[in-house]
C-alpha cells in the first residue's frame, strides 16, 4: 500500500462544470464543504415537493426522462465519480486514499489519537485522524499452526510463535482495542488473531498470531467479530464457519470455551455479563427444515420457492452461567451490532432487509423496526452492514452500503419513534464506522472506495483495471441540520431516487406496443428475451478494431480474424462502446447479470479473498444460499409474475462425461470435439442446478461451466430445443444461455488455442442468433448478451468496460451507440419487455437500453460468418515450442488450475493471452499488470 492521497474537504455541487476551490484546513471543515452556489442550485432542484426524505411526487401523466448522466465512468471532477452500475459518488468531509486496500475494518484508539484500517492488503494502515496523514504501515505477523481439533487448548497454551510462511489476506470483519488501547486485535481470515501492541507514542507492533480451532473444511475456523471484556481480560471471538462463539485469554490466547451460535456468526457485542452474537444464516436448520449449502459453513434455513436464505438471528449468551441463553429471531443477514451508551438496547443490521432490530436488553426482545431506506414501502437497496451510537446515544449512524451513504437516525425506542432523518454521501459501498466524541466526527471506511479510480494528474491517461483497489477514508465532521438535508439530497441524487419513483409509475391505458415499454405492464412488441451470459473479456480486446467506436486497435487481441460474428452483428445491429460489467469477477460478476445486485457479504467476500466459499456457481464450493441477495434473481422474478423461463448452463454444474461408468478418465477437449464433429459417441452432456429453484425449468442434457465443452455443443442443444418450440408453437417468455469459452484456458498442451475457444464461442454466439432470426418468434424476440466480468483485463477507457449485443428486429441497423449501459440496464429492460417490476433498487434506477430500439422493424434474418480461425486448432506441448517465453507459458499454463471454475490468476492468464496472440516481443501494457494477482 502506498502513501494515501489526502484530499481536501468534499464538494457538493453538482449544477456547476467546475468545482468551486475551498482552501484546505487542518481538519476540514463540512461547512466549508458546501459553497453557497451549491446550496441555491440544490435547493432549486428539490423545491418542487422534494422533501428531506420524502420520494418526488409521482404523477399520473407522463414525466420528462430523466437528465442524462455523465457517459465515461471514472472520475468526473474534483470528488466527484461515476461508477460502473451508474450511480454517483461525492463523498462528504476529507478523503483518505488507501491504495490497494478494500477497507471493511475500521477502529479508533480509546484515547482517539489513531484510526486503524484494515481490508484486503495483508496490513493496517495507521492514520492521524485529525490530518488524515498515514502515520503507519503494519505488516500483519506470519501465520501460526492452527490449533488442534482434539481438545480445547488450556488458558495460556495457544501459539505465539510467528511463522515463515507469507500471512493471508485480512479481515471479514473484526478490529478492536483493548480498553486501555494497549493492544490491537484482528480477525485474519487466515484463520487467526493477530495481536498487536500499541506503543506510548502509538506506533504499532505484531506481537503475536493466535491460532482458531481446526475446521470441518478448513485448517482452521474463519473469526469474524470480536469483542474484549471491560477489564481486558477476555477476548471474545466469532468462529464463523464452526458457529462458536470462542472465549481467549486475551493475554496469551488461550481458549478458555466456546458455545454454538447460529449460522455465520458475524459480530459480537458484550453487555453487563452477557455475550450477543449476530448470525447471518440465522438458527441452525433443524431436518425437516428447507436448507441449502453456504459454502464451507454448515447449510442455513432457505425459503422454500427460491432457496435464499431466509432469516437472520441473535444468540445470547450468559456469561456467569456459561451457557446459551436463548437466540432471538431477527430479519435476514443479522450483521453488525452496537450497544446503545446506556446499554438498555442492541441494534443489529439486517442487511439483507434494509432494517434494524432494536433488542431491549432486559426482556431480550425485539422491541422495534427501523427501516434504513428512505421509505418502508421502496424496494431493497440499502444494505446497513455497520453501525456506530454518538456518546448521547440520541443518533445512531448505519452505513447504507448499497446506497453509498451513511443514514443518520433519530434513536427513539422508549416511544418506538425512532427514525431516518438524513443521509451523507460516502465513497464506493461503506463497510465500517468509528465516531470520535473528542473531535465530534464521523469516520467512514468505504470498501469499494472511488473503484479502480484513483485521483489523477492534470492530463494523466485513466487507464486503470478493476482490480485497482482504491478505497477510501471519509473523515467526516458532524453536521448541522441544515448541512445534513443539503447532504440528505445530494445522497438521493448520486443513488439515483428520483428514477425509484418513476419506476412505481402505473401502467397507462391505450398504450400502443412498443420495444421497450415506458413503463411496468405496458405493452410490447416482443414476448420472448433471450438472455446470453458469456466470459471474462473487455470492450477493446475483442472490438477494439472497430473503427467506428471508441476502441483502441493496439490493445485488441481477439478482432474480427478471431471474432466475425460478434463484429458483423455489432455492424449490423448496434455497436455499444460504452457498457460496463458492475462487478469485477465470476463471484459477483454472476450476481449483477442475474440479480442487479452484490450483497454486503458478496463484497465483503470479495475482500477477503473467498473465505467461505467462491459464489460462482459453478461448483459445489460455488453454492452459498447467503450470497444471494434477498431480492433473489431475474427468474425468480419472472417465474413470481406468471412468466415461463428456461435455463441453459446458467448456475448448472457440470456432469459432462462417459456414458460408460466404468470409465475413470476425464474426458479430454478432442473427445468432446470428436463427438461434436460425428453427431454421436461415448459421451454424454449432463448437469444438475447449482441453486434448487432452477432444476425444473433447466435443459439438464447440456453444461454450463466444463472449458472441455466446446460452446458450438451449447448452441447446439439450444438450437435443437428452439426447433422443438417452434413445432409447439410456443417458447418461453424469459431464456438464459451460458457461453462462457472466452474465458479460454490459455496455452495448455492438447487444449484448444485462445484464438480456437474465442472463436468457437463468437460461433455459437453467432449460430443461436442466426437459428432465432429465422425462426417463426424472430418478430417477437429479444436478444441480449454481455460477459459477466471482464476478467481484470485491460481496455483504455476502463477496466470494467465490457462488450455487449442487442439483436431484435427492433434493433436499429449500423449505429453506434455511446450511451452509458451496463449489466443493470439490461435487467431492467429485460423487466420493461415482459412486464415485471423491477427486483431493487439498481434495476429500478437503472438506464432502460432505449437508444437500442427504433418503432420500425427489419425483419431481415441474421447469417452467421463462418470462423475463420479453426476451432480444433490445439496449443504445442511446451517441449515443441521455440520461444523461450511462449514455453515458459505454456508451462505455467499446465500448471494453472483453468478446469476449476475461476482458480486462475487473472493477471497471469492475461499476459499469457496477450503474448499468445500479440507474440513475445509485443509489450503487455504496464499499467494492465495488478499488485496483487486475484483468482477471477
Amino acid at each position: 500500500m502506498t502513501h494515501p492521497a489526502i484530499h481536501p474537504p468534499a464538494h457538493v455541487s453538482r449544477a456547476t462544470t467546475e468545482p468551486t476551490e475551498h482552501p484546505r484546513s487542518e481538519r476540514g471543515s463540512f461547512r466549508r464543504s458546501i459553497s453557497p452556489s451549491s446550496l441555491f442550485c440544490l435547493s432549486l432542484v428539490f423545491s418542487a415537493g422534494f422533501g428531506l426524505l420524502s420520494p418526488p411526487p409521482v404523477q399520473a401523466k407522463e414525466t420528462a426522462p430523466a437528465k442524462e448522466l455523465p457517459e465515461l465512468v471514472g472520475r468526473l471532477s474534483e470528488n466527484r465519480y461515476l461508477t460502473p452500475s451508474g450511480q454517483l459518488l461525492t463523498p462528504a468531509g476529507r478523503q483518505v486514499d488507501l491504495p490497494g486496500m478494500r477497507p471493511q475494518a475500521l477502529a479508533l484508539s480509546p484515547d482517539g489519537k489513531i484510526l486503524v484500517a484494515t481490508g484486503k492488503t495483508a496490513e493496517l494502515a495507521v492514520i492521524d485522524p485529525s490530518s488524515g496523514a498515514l502515520l503507519q504501515k503494519v505488516p500483519l505477523p506470519r501465520p501460526a499452526v492452527p490449533a488442534s481439533d482434539s481438545a480445547l487448548p488450556s488458558p495460556g497454551t495457544a501459539s505465539t510463535q510467528l511463522g515463515k510462511e507469507p500471512p493471508g489476506q485480512v479481515s471479514f470483519t473484526g478490529l478492536v482495542f483493548s480498553p486501555d488501547g494497549n493492544r490491537l486485535f484482528l480477525s485474519n481470515v487466515a484463520g487467526s488473531v493477530c495481536v498487536f501492541a500499541v506503543h506510548a507514542n502509538h506506533p504499532l507492533k505484531a506481537i503475536a498470531n493466535w491460532p482458531m480451532p481446526k475446521a470441518a473444511k478448513r485448517k482452521a475456523d474463519l473469526p469474524t467479530g470480536l469483542a474484549v471484556s471491560s477489564d481486558g481480560k477476555r477476548l471474545y471471538v466469532a468462529g464463523n464457519l464452526e458457529n462458536k462463539l470462542y472465549e481467549l485469554d486475551a493475554s496469551s490466547g488461550g481458549i478458555l470455551r466456546s458455545w454454538n451460535t447460529g449460522s455465520a456468526p458475524f459480530a459480537v457485542v458484550l453487555a453487563a455479563d452477557k455475550a450477543y452474537v449476530s448470525n447471518q444464516g440465522g438458527r441452525l436448520p433443524s431436518p425437516n427444515d428447507p436448507s441449502a449449502p453456504s459454502g464451507k459453513g454448515t447449510p442455513v434455513r432457505v425459503d422454500p420457492v427460491r432457496h435464499i436464505a431466509s432469516e437472520g438471528s441473535v444468540t445470547v449468551i450468559d456469561l456467569k452461567a456459561g451457557a446459551v441463553k436463548c437466540e432471538i429471531s431477527v430479519e435476514l443477514h443479522a450483521s453488525a451490532m452496537v450497544l446503545s451508551p446506556n446499554g438498555k438496547h442492541l441494534v443489529v443490521a439486517n442487511t439483507g432487509s434494509d432494517t434494524l432490530s432494536v433488542i431491549d436488553t432486559q426482556s431480550e426482545r425485539v422491541v422495534e423496526k427501523i427501516f434504513t431506506r428512505q421509505s418502508p414501502a421502496d424496494l431493497f437497496g440499502a444494505q446497513p452492514n455497520a453501525l456506530v451510537f454518538e456518546p448521547n446515544g440520541k443518533r445512531l449512524w448505519a452505513a447504507n452500503g448499497t446506497q453509498n451513504a451513511v443514514a443518520a437516525i433519530d434513536f427513539d425506542p422508549a416511544d418506538q419513534e425512532s427514525k431516518l432523518v438524513g443521509l451523507l454521501p460516502s465513497g464506493w459501498f461503506p463497510g465500517a464506522l468509528a465516531f470520535d466524541a473528542k473531535r465530534k466526527a464521523l469516520y467512514v471506511a468505504n470498501i469499494k472506495g472511488n473503484g479502480a479510480f484513483k485521483t489523477l494528474k492534470p492530463g494523466e491517461t485513466p487507464k486503470f483495471g478493476t482490480k485497482d483497489f482504491y478505497g477510501t477514508l471519509c473523515l467526516i465532521p458532524l453536521p448541522s441540520k441544515e448541512e445534513l438535508s443539503v447532504m440528505t439530497r445530494m445522497a438521493l441524487v448520486n443513488l439515483r431516487y428520483p428514477m425509484l419513483a418513476e419506476s412505481r409509475l402505473p401502467a397507462r391505458r391505450d398504450q400502443p406496443a412498443r420495444p421497450l415499454p415506458e413503463r411496468v405492464g405496458e405493452p410490447s412488441v416482443f414476448k420472448h428475451v433471450l438472455y446470453v451470459i458469456k466470459e471474462n473479456r473487455t470492450y477493446d480486446q475483442v472490438l477494439g478494431d472497430i473503427p467506428s467506436g471508441n476502441g483502441d486497435p493496439a490493445l485488441c487481441i481477439f478482432g474480427e480474424r478471431v471474432t466475425p460474428n460478434q463484429h458483423k452483428i455489432a455492424r449490423e445491429f448496434v455497436l455499444l462502446d460504452n457498457t460496463y460489467c458492475a462487478g469485477v469477477q465470476s463471484a459477483d460478476g454472476h450476481q449483477w447479470t442475474d440479480s442487479a445486485i452484490a450483497n454486503s457479504y458478496m463484497e465483503r467476500q470479495v475482500t477477503a479473498g473467498f473465505p467461505r466459499s467462491y459464489p460462482g456457481g459453478k461448483s459445489e464450493e460455488g453454492v452459498d444460499a447467503l450470497a444471494w441477495a434477498s431480492s433473489g434473481f431475474l427468474w425468480d422474478h419472472a417465474i413470481a409474475h406468471g412468466k415461463t423461463f428456461r435455463n441453459y448452463g446458467e448456475w448448472m454444474i457440470s456432469e459432462a462425461g462417459w456414458k460408460d461408468g466404468e470409465k475413470k478418465e476425464k474426458p479430454r477437449w478432442i473427445d468432446y470435439w470428436s463427438q461434436f464433429q460425428t453427431g454421436s459417441g461415448p459421451l454424454k452432456l449432463r448437469s444438475r442446478p447449482g441453486i434448487e429453484s432452477l432444476r425444473k425449468h433447466s435443459k439438464l442434457d447440456t453444461v454450463g461451466w466444463d472449458l472441455n465443452v466446446p460452446d458450438v455443443m451449447r448452441a447446439q442443444a439450444f438450437i435443437r430445443e428452439l426447433h422443438d418450440f417452434e413445432s409447439r408453437g410456443d417458447l418461453p417468455h424469459l431464456m438464459l444461455l451460458f457461453l462462457p469459452n472466452d474465458h479460454t484456458g490459455g496455452t495448455r498442451g492438447k487444449h484448444p488455442a485462445p484464438a480456437s475457444q474465442v472463436a468457437d464461442n463468437d460461433l455459437a454466439f453467432g449460430q443461436v442468433v442466426e437459428a432465432i432470426s429465422k425462426s417463426r418468434f424472430w418478430a417477437d424476440t429479444c436478444i441480449f448478451a454481455i460477459e459477466d466480468d471482464p476478467q481484470a483485463g485491460w481496455d483504455h477507457v476502463s477496466g470494467y468496460r465490457t462488450t455487449c449485443y442487442v439483436v431484435s428486429a427492433y434493433t436499429p441497423r449500423r449505429k453506434v451507440i455511446h450511451t452509458h449501459y451496463n449489466q443493470t440496464s439490461i435487467v431492467r429492460s429485460i423487466e420493461l419487455i415482459l412486464g415485471l417490476p423491477p427486483m431493487n433498487q439498481i434495476d429500478a434506477t437503472a438506464t432502460p437500453m432505449r437508444d437500442c430500439f427504433v418503432p420500425t422493424p427489419d425483419f431481415t434474418p441474421y447469417n452467421a460468418t463462418p470462423n475463420t480461425t479453426p476451432l480444433d486448432q490445439l496449443n504445442p506441448e511446451p517441449r515443441t515450442i521455440g520461444d523461450r517465453q511462449l514455453r515458459a507459458d505454456a508451462m505455467v499454463s499446465a500448471r494453472l488450475p483453468l478446469d476449476e471454475p475461476d482458480r486462475c490468476p487473472e493477471n497471469t492468464l492475461n499476459q499469457i493471452l496477450w503474448r499468445a496472440m500479440k507474440g513475445p516481443k509485443t509489450a503487455y501494457p504496464r499499467w494492465a499488470v495488478h499488485a496483487e494477482d486475484d483468482k477471477d
